[in-house]
């Protein structure tokens, strides 16, 4: 497996611009990122750049950005589905290839959305299938995915299940758009009690990318119950060859010392 390290989740004791550099001397070849401007769909240019610049100064590979998705601890979170504010998605998504297209970015997350007392059901899922074709047209420019989560916590995000997420990949991919896939992300789907070997037996053809923390508590592995290397060898089994993000809150003082479950040969791509 190829591992990487999320840098907004985790060497959050450092500014966002020094964490690439961070995960390079920790050893890792490559990093993914939540959108980093959760209050502007569009940044400006000396914002992207000073970006752009961070993670090639650190020698590392973007593989994978959030689209923007608003805040991801308020209410309206994902905003693709949610109508008054879809338009911020959409303005976003020329802003978040043109980034991928600097970098190479494979792999863009796009948070379906939270369910607004504003729409019915139908209306947002209706919505956020539209807004995915439009991302999916977009990053097919540049030969690269997105991606849709089922994600855990209070929030009223209608994708729990893995099913419920493969579900709007499949849909998605009916319009024609085939570079839509699924990320699967063991701890979340694990929070809401989903079963994790059927998920990977299913659905491992279908899966675009794969994050993964220790549950309970979303520390690093080892740190709660679940069998992350089982169920890593058992996707390698079904043919998964993609990355593997490290999304986990480190139970540690610091965040290289959180790494100790990885030797430090194994966190290079090669």
């Amino acid at each position: 497996m190829r591992y990487e390290v999320n840098c907004s989740i985790l060497f959050t004791e450092l500014p966002l611009l020094e964490r690439p550099a961070a995960a390079k001397d920790a050893g890792f070849d490559a990093i993914e990122l939540w959108w980093p401007w959760p209050d502007q769909p569009v940044p400006s240019d000396a914002e992207v750049d000073a970006l752009v610049a961070a993670v090639q100064d650190a020698g590392v590979q973007l593989v994978g950005l959030n689209f923007f998705a608003g805040d991801l601890a308020g209410p309206d979170c994902g905003v693709l589905s949610i109508p008054d504010r879809v338009q911020e998605f959409r303005d976003n998504i020329d802003a978040t290839i043109g980034i991928g297209e600097r970098l190479g970015v494979g792999a863009f997350n796009a948070l379906f959305g939270n369910r607004v007392d504003q729409a019915r059901p139908e209306q947002q899922d209706e919505l956020g299938r539209e807004s995915l074709a439009l991302a999916a047209k977009a990053a097919d420019r540049i030969g690269a995915t997105v991606l849709v989560e089922s994600v855990s916590g209070p929030k009223p995000y209608p994708l729990r299940s893995a099913k419920d997420a493969v579900t709007v990949v499949d849909d998605v991919r009916a319009t024609g758009a085939s570079n839509v896939a699924f990320l699967l992300d063991l701890y979340h789907l694990a929070a809401n009690g989903d079963d994790l070997e059927a998920a990977i037996s299913r659905y491992a053809d279908r899966t675009g990318h794969v994050q993964i923390a220790d549950a309970p508590g979303r520390g690093e592995p080892g740190s709660g119950e679940l069998d992350l290397d089982g169920h890593l060898a058992r996707l390698a089994q079904q043919g998964y060859v993609g990355w593997v993000g490290l999304e986990y809150k480190p139970t540690t003082a610091t965040t290289p010392e959180s790494f100790g479950w990885l030797p430090r040969e194994r966190r290079a791509a090669g």
